[in-house]
């Protein structure tokens, strides 16, 4: 058995933000496919063994059990020493970023995404709203990026993981990137990362 167990399926930007930095950190790993979609995660079993929260991800390390991808990311930066943050200020604009992606950028992006691409709802009231919050936040980031390389500081952290999440489904979101360039560039020199991989080849995909 593998040193961490991720609970996981492809579809899933937060897996994905797991995933990668297991990858990136040449972590052990090995995952544990959740069949998402027929509702394995809101099953009684899966909420009383695995998470209550009936969520994914949720990662396995040892008799540890992580819950939330950015609990994870804090966690696996402090283990392996790598995308974390040098002292308390860097810690403090990292989690900035962090907490900025749960509330305002990943939490509109996923969910639009998960309305256009898989519920296949077309445009409707409820759409049109999570992509006025979505494209708002992209322009925030995108703007942020005109004067920097990556989000936090002056090299990738698991801010920029964490935000980066959800970018790598491009054609999924609801979005156009096309409009946000400084956005592209950024998921470029993350994708150029020694041992970079995109959420289907990381992780099992439902059907």
């Amino acid at each position: 058995m593998a040193e961490y167990q991720l609970y996981c399926f492809a579809e899933s930007g937060n897996a994905y933000k797991a995933a990668l930095m297991l990858e990136l950190c040449g972590a052990q790993w090995e995952a544990r496919f959740v069949d998402f979609f027929n509702g394995e995660a809101r099953s009684d079993e899966y909420r009383s063994q695995v998470n209550e929260m009936g969520e994914v991800p949720v990662l396995i390390h040892g008799k540890r059990k992580l819950i939330q991808s950015g609990v994870m990311l804090e966690y696996l930066a402090e283990h392996f020493g790598k995308f974390g943050w040098n002292n308390d200020d860097e810690r403090r604009e990292i989690l900035r970023w962090l907490y900025f992606d749960n509330h305002k950028f990943t939490s509109y992006n996923a969910t639009l995404r998960f309305m256009i691409t898989f519920l296949k709802s077309g445009e409707t009231p409820v759409t049109e709203f999570l992509r006025g919050r979505a494209e708002a936040a992209m322009q925030i980031v995108d703007k942020h990026l005109v004067a920097h390389d990556f989000m936090a500081v002056d090299r990738l952290t698991v801010a920029d993981l964490s935000l980066a999440g959800y970018m790598f489904y491009d054609g999924e979101l609801g979005v156009d990137l096309a409009g946000y360039p400084n956005i592209l560039k950024w998921r470029d020199r993350i994708s150029a990362l020694p041992g970079w991989k995109g959420p289907y080849d990381l992780m099992p995909r439902q059907g």
